[in-house]
């Protein structure tokens, strides 16, 4: 598509975003006669008004960022093609009202902001994105049936339709809805303890045993010699309630989501002892996802949800619009967090509570593929750690669960491209997983459950 034109210094907050001709017309004065331009700015019109439906929203976001800096930021935002897409889509959709659960932390991103700027309602939907105290809840509220569709930790599908914590119901990965964005904090009393062989003894929070965060910090301190199920404690802590026990002294550190890391070091009581990516680099967190009930019953729907969380995660992809996003999920009804703390942590700009000020442009990001290698290598982890025992059959159930397929066929109908391949290999501090060899890496290791 295109660059658009730029909006005029003047323009009026409380009407939809248009480019004003002197004879009144929606156009810039320098396009008055071409036809072309008066087409593009309907065009662009047109799409602002849907990205903020709600005057008042509209009218405080274009306050608060300027009215360039949004115009740039949606006209990155969706390619003409992705527009004609939803325009020739005439599927009729099973369900339009739904309900879909979220944890206030930033890996939601996509999924939150899809709400509030509309791109829910652009396919269709009408959906009440609903703030959900911890994983639990989420995972029994699926169950139930409560939920249509949900933020999930990326391992949580795959225990759910193995039946491990839980009743086995089939539950499937749209897409992926951060990378990166964890880390592990510690206790300021803890600075001179920053070697993890120090950490015997050490109690530690994860916000759920099927998360990224578990296996990260369990993998973490075995390289260090340490083994998780003896040498230190992990208890299970909602995120929210992450800093208030790392203040009371409830716990020395914890492996959790953002933005409660940073908030750790805005609140004064903890520091950043490592960013997860220094020990994955583009690791999966949490993920898009529903039953496969729900799929079968609403196919029409489903499609029309992974399109609008693409859409969203191709936004917040973006580093320019990290700020923009920084603002609309700052509200009590998303994550209430302080502007400040959630900026630093999209932008990758921030405090370490060490006293220094760091720049890690990819400290979050949200790279939307399901990619099923990613699921192979959690389930590595439940068999290491004796979440699962006997044999595992890897590759059916990444295949099964993680609906990369389905992903790419979204991403080009929103323009977008997709990737090519379905079993990349990763590198966790410094050793390669390859997915064809699951069970020889699952064996490599010399802690673990296996190892006795």
């Amino acid at each position: 598509m295109s660059r658009l034109p730029t909006l005029p210094a003047a323009y009026d907050a409380d009407r939809p975003l248009l480019l004003r001709c002197a004879c009144g017309a929606d156009h810039a004065p320098g396009e008055h006669a071409s036809a072309e331009a008066l087409s593009n700015d309907k065009i662009e019109a047109a799409l602002v008004k849907a990205l903020f439906p709600q005057d008042g929203v509209r009218r405080r976001f274009l306050q608060a960022v300027g009215a360039n800096t949004a115009r740039a930021a949606i006209a990155s935002l969706l390619p003409l093609g992705a527009l004609q897409a939803m325009a020739q889509d005439k599927a009729p959709l099973e369900k339009k009202d739904l309900k879909i659960g979220f944890i206030p932390i930033t890996c939601a991103t996509p999924l939150i902001m899809a709400h509030p700027l509309g791109f829910y309602k652009q396919q269709g939907l009408n959906v009440d994105v609903v703030k959900t105290a911890g994983w639990a809840l989420i995972r029994d509220k699926m169950l139930n049936k409560e939920y249509d569709a949900t933020h999930f930790l990326s391992p949580m599908p795959l225990a759910i339709s193995m039946g491990v914590g839980s009743n086995a119901v089939p539950m499937e990965v749209a897409t992926i809805q951060n990378t990166n964005g964890q880390a592990i904090t510690l206790a300021n009393k803890h600075k001179d303890k920053r070697d993890p062989k120090n950490w015997k003894g050490f109690r530690f929070a994860v916000p759920f045993e099927f998360s990224m965060h578990n296996f990260l910090l369990r993998y973490y301190v075995a390289e260090h010699g340490l083994n998780p199920d003896t040498d230190i404690q992990i208890r299970v802590v909602p995120p929210a309630e992450m800093v208030a026990n790392l203040r009371a002294g409830n716990i020395d550190g914890y492996l959790g989501p953002d933005p409660f890391n940073q908030r750790a070091v805005f609140e004064e009581v903890g520091f950043l002892h490592i960013l997860t990516k220094d020990i994955w680099n583009g690791h999966p967190c949490c993920a898009f996802g529903t039953s496969a009930a729900f799929i079968q019953q609403n196919p029409n729907t489903f499609a029309a949800l992974v399109r609008s969380v693409l859409t969203a995660s191709a936004m917040a992809r973006e580093p320019k619009n990290r700020e923009l996003i920084a603002k609309v999920i700052a509200p009590a009804q998303y994550l209430n967090q302080p502007e400040t703390v959630l900026t630093q942590v999209l932008t990758g700009r921030f405090a370490d509570g060490l006293g220094n000020i760091r720049t890690v442009p990819d400290r979050a990001d949200f790279d939307p593929i399901p990619w099923q290698s990613m699921a192979v290598w959690m389930l590595t982890q439940m068999k290491r750690w004796g979440y699962v025992k006997g044999e595992v059959d890897y590759k059916q159930i990444a295949e099964k669960v993680y609906l990369l397929t389905d992903a790419k066929k979204r991403m080009a109908e929103l323009g977008q491209k997709p990737p090519e391949g379905a079993y990349p290999k990763f590198t966790i501090m410094g050793k390669v997983f390859d997915a064809a060899k699951a069970e020889e890496y699952t064996r490599s290791f010399t802690i673990s459950k296996m190892a006795g």
